[in-house]
């Protein structure tokens, strides 16, 4: 081989090389460029609030929704809050809605989490709204208080939801417990189903009032909300600082009277392995003038949405994202 042909062929090959190199680099760099980032916000059942509260958040962040740059958010129906919990320190989810109480549970380890370890990389994004807890009956159950509901076919909600613990709760500041009820474990939609074909006599309930599958029933059935308060719903206030009083204003559901109760917060909890500047981001987005528009005219919670709201009533860590807007917007201190 000639000394002219083997210099001739190293200097194909490394242009060929390089040509390869250079196309892989640009491949990369392309797929980094044009890769879409996913942000999944596990939120409750279609038949709730959380679900399209959910959709309107995520629109509103989404790239498409003049969010994030490269976003893509999305809602995904699920089990509510302690589902949503175990999904996002799972990994499954990116960020997930729950009850602030579950919330808690959770980071500390106790409540329904107590045995289970504690979840310490859960962070909070925001307080989105109060969370109602509706105890609904129907109008011929002859139910006017929790204590009425004893040998009542009441449904719970599923296992697994923060929904559960709650009405475990409330059934035993008024000295009941799952056994003194004939107890159904169903989500809101089908409890409603049968609650309107007459198989259920109450349900409960937690969240944002009003809820549109309650607003059919008390429509097309016609419903009664059964009221927690009293000094049972007092004892409850002093032992679970989660817990607010809350009441449901006449005419929010056809022919309901104004009913007092109890709520939770509605807060969205992510990971604290997600990134720092993606969470602040978000963060930011949400509290754009084009998110609150959005918020305002999406749903009847959209309004309780608000910046001044989002740090409140949060037992858990912040995200340092979520921790750093609000330190600059002087919401947190």
């Amino acid at each position: 081989m000639s000394f002219m042909t083997s210099k001739r062929r190293l200097a194909i090959g490394a242009v060929l090389g390089a040509i390869t190199l250079g196309t892989a680099t640009l491949g990369i760099t392309g797929a980094l460029a044009q890769a879409p980032a996913f942000f999944r916000i596990g939120t409750g059942g279609t038949a709730g609030t959380y679900y399209p509260v959910g959709g309107l958040i995520a629109n509103t962040i989404s790239a498409t929704g003049g969010g994030v740059q490269g976003l893509v958010a999305t809602a995904v129906s699920s089990n509510g809050s302690v589902a949503n919990i175990s999904a996002v320190n799972g990994g499954s989810l990116e960020s997930g809605f729950s009850q602030s109480d579950v919330a808690y549970w959770a980071y500390t380890g106790t409540g329904l989490f107590e045995g289970k370890g504690k979840i310490e990389n859960l962070r909070a994004i925001a307080t989105l709204y109060p969370e109602t807890i509706h105890l609904v009956a129907t109008k011929n159950s002859g139910i006017k208080s929790v204590a009425d509901l004893k040998g009542k076919r009441v449904s719970l909600d599923e296992p697994g939801s923060g929904t559960l613990v709650d009405a475990r709760i409330v059934l035993g500041a008024y000295g009941l417990t799952e056994k003194d009820v004939k107890a159904e474990y169903l989500k809101p939609g089908p409890a409603g189903d049968r609650l309107r074909d007459g198989a259920l006599d109450a349900y409960f309930f937690v969240g944002g009032y009003p809820t549109g599958a309650i607003s059919e029933l008390a429509t097309s059935s016609g419903i009664t909300l059964v009221p927690i308060a009293g000094p049972q719903a007092e004892k409850l206030l002093s032992e679970y600082q989660f817990f607010a009083k809350d009441t449901v204003p006449a005419g929010t559901y056809r022919d309901v009277p104004e009913t007092p109760t109890i709520s939770v917060n509605a807060q969205w909890v992510t990971s604290a392995k997600q990134s720092d500047e993606l969470v602040y981001n978000i963060v930011k987005a949400l509290w754009s003038d084009n998110s609150r528009a959005v918020l305002d005219t999406g749903h009847a919670k959209g309004k309780l949405i608000t910046l001044n709201n989002a740090t409140n009533g949060v037992a858990i860590p912040f995200h340092p994202g979520a921790e750093k807007f609000y330190r600059e917007k002087g919401v947190l201190q």
